[in-house]
C-alpha cells in the first residue's frame, strides 16, 4: 500500500495536481494535513483525505479525521489544535484514544517522522514554505507486511533519502 501525504499548500494548486499526477498510479489514497486554503468543492481536493488548519476558513473541513486504508487506522489533523510545535504527546494521547498506528499533521511546516512506542508520526512538511530545510517536500508512505517507509520527496520528485525512514507497524 501507498499513501500520498501534503501539507500546508497554502493556496497552491498547480503543484498538487503535478504532484499527484506523478504519482497516480501507485498510490491507493491522498491525504492533505491542512492549511490548503482551499474549498470543499476545489477539484483539487476530490478524492482526497483533507482537514482544516487554522489557515482554512472552510467551515465543511473537518477538524481531524480518523481513516482505515487498507485495514490501518490514521489519525488525521492539522497539529495546531495540539500544540504539535512543542510536543506530540498530546497527539500521542489521541491516537491511543481512537486507535490509530499512523498519525499525519502538518502545522508546523517541519518535514520529518518518528516512532513513539507503536504509533508512527509523518509530517510531510510543507510544498509552500518548508522550516529548517531548503527542501519543499512530501510523503509517499509504503507500507509492506507491517513495515512502514516514510519516503519524502522535493516538489520537484526528487526523493530526499536522509529523511527517509523505515519502521516496523506493531
Amino acid at each position: 500500500m501507498k499513501v500520498l501525504i501534503v501539507s500546508d499548500s497554502h493556496g497552491l494548486t498547480a503543484e498538487l495536481t503535478k504532484i499527484r499526477e506523478r504519482h497516480q498510479h501507485e498510490i491507493e489514497a491522498v491525504i492533505h494535513c491542512g492549511d490548503s486554503e482551499l474549498s470543499a468543492e476545489h477539484v483539487e481536493l476530490k478524492d482526497v483525505l483533507y482537514v482544516r488548519g487554522n489557515c482554512d476558513f472552510e467551515k465543511r473541513f473537518p477538524n481531524e479525521m480518523v481513516h482505515e486504508i487498507d485495514g490501518i487506522r490514521f489519525l488525521i489533523t492539522h497539529g495546531h489544535l495540539y500544540n504539535v510545535k512543542m510536543t506530540l504527546m498530546n497527539l500521542y494521547y489521541k491516537a491511543k484514544e481512537v486507535g490509530a498506528k499512523i498519525v499525519c499533521f502538518g502545522h508546523s511546516h517541519i518535514a520529518g517522522s518518528e516512532q513513539i512506542d507503536d504509533v508512527l508520526f509523518i509530517n510531510p512538511g510543507s510544498i509552500y514554505l518548508p522550516r529548517l530545510r531548503r527542501e519543499k517536500t512530501y510523503v509517499i508512505l509504503e507500507i509492506v507486511n507491517q513495515r512502514a517507509t516514510v519516503h519524502f520527496y522535493h516538489i520537484d520528485g526528487t526523493l530526499i533519502p536522509e529523511l527517509s525512514t523505515q519502521y516496523e507497524l506493531c
